[in-house]
């Protein structure tokens, strides 16, 4: 077996193999509506330490906060349509566990 990720506490080890093989997408769209969410979400978390720093009213930062965790689910979601789109098509058709698994673990379920 080849280099695993060190994510085995999810149950799915990858190898370097299989990550290499699965880095080419089809899906610019979504990537590129999921890159411009990320710089946003990039953008809001960098002003949060200013903001402690400020000692700005603490709900002002809990708000920041949850603007971000909710730019990083967008963008998580742009991503897994993405996925769903066009590579799952492909990989249910040649490795029908792994996409199985991959699904799983996508959803915590694993």
């Amino acid at each position: 077996m080849g280099f695993f990720s060190l994510d085995l506490l999810k149950g799915i080890p990858y190898t370097l193999e299989y990550m290499v093989k699965q880095t080419l997408h089809k899906h610019g769209e979504q990537n590129i509506k999921a890159r411009k969410v990320i710089n946003m979400a990039i953008g809001s978390l960098n002003t949060i330490p200013n903001m402690v720093n400020e000692k700005r009213y603490c709900p002002e930062i809990i708000q920041q906060l949850d603007s971000v965790v909710g730019l990083l689910k967008s963008a998580r979601t742009e991503l897994l349509r993405g996925h769903l789109d066009s590579c799952l098509s492909e990989q249910l058709k040649n490795d029908k566990e792994g996409a199985v698994k991959e699904l799983l673990k996508i959803y915590n379920m694993q």
